[in-house]
C-alpha cells in the first residue's frame, strides 16, 4: 500500500471513528546506568541510549537528550513532508531536513534563573527536491505544523509529574 493510500485510509477511518482518535502514546522509561549514561526502554523492545558530553561530566558515548529531540523532529518533519507530498499528489524527490538550535548552559545548570534550561529558538531547513517550488514550499509549511515533535516544542504543554 503505497504512503497516500494509508493516509486516506487512516483519515477516512478517524472520520467515521473520531472517538478513537486520541490515545495514550507508548511510554519510555529510561533507567541511569552509569556516570550520565541512560538507556531508555518502550513497551514494543523500542531501545536507545543517551550520555551527556563530556564537559558536563558524560562519557559522550551516546547522543545527548537535547540532539535526539532535534533529531526526532528532523525525522518528523521528514516524514511528514513525504506523507504530504504523497496524499496532495506533489512529486519530489530526495528530503533532507535539517534541525538546530541555540541553547545557553547556564540555565541547564542553574547559574541564572532567568535563562532557560531548553533550547533559546529552533531552526528547521528543509531540502526538497522537486520542480514545483511553490506546492514543495506549501508540502513542507504543512509538514512542520502538523509534525507532533515540532508542535510539542512550539507550544507550552502540561507536564504532570508524579515522584514514587
Amino acid at each position: 500500500m503505497s504512503i497516500g493510500d494509508a493516509v486516506a485510509r487512516a483519515r477516512a477511518y478517524l472520520t467515521d471513528h473520531p472517538d478513537e482518535a486520541r490515545y495514550r502514546d507508548s511510554a519510555a522509561t529510561a533507567v541511569l546506568k552509569s556516570g550520565l549514561r541512560v538507556e531508555v526502554r518502550g513497551p514494543g523492545g523500542e531501545a536507545i541510549a543517551t550520555d551527556m558530553p563530556a564537559g558536563i561530566g558524560g562519557s559522550a558515548t551516546a547522543p545527548s537528550p537535547g540532539w535526539l529531540m532535534r533529531a526526532a523532529a528532523a525525522s518528523c518533519v521528514a516524514s511528514l513532508i513525504a506523507i504530504r507530498a504523497s496524499s496532495t499528489g506533489v512529486e519530489i524527490g530526495r528530503i533532507e531536513v535539517t534541525v538546530d538550535s541555540e541553547s545557553d548552559d547556564r540555565g541547564i545548570l542553574g547559574l541564572d534563573d532567568t535563562i532557560p534550561a531548553g533550547a533559546l529558538s529552533v531552526s528547521i531547513e528543509a531540502a526538497v527536491e522537486g520542480s514545483d517550488r511553490d506546492r514543495i514550499v506549501d508540502v513542507v509549511d504543512w509538514a512542520i505544523a502538523h509534525c507532533p515533535v515540532t508542535d510539542t516544542i512550539a507550544r507550552a504543554v502540561p507536564i504532570k509529574v508524579v515522584v514514587r
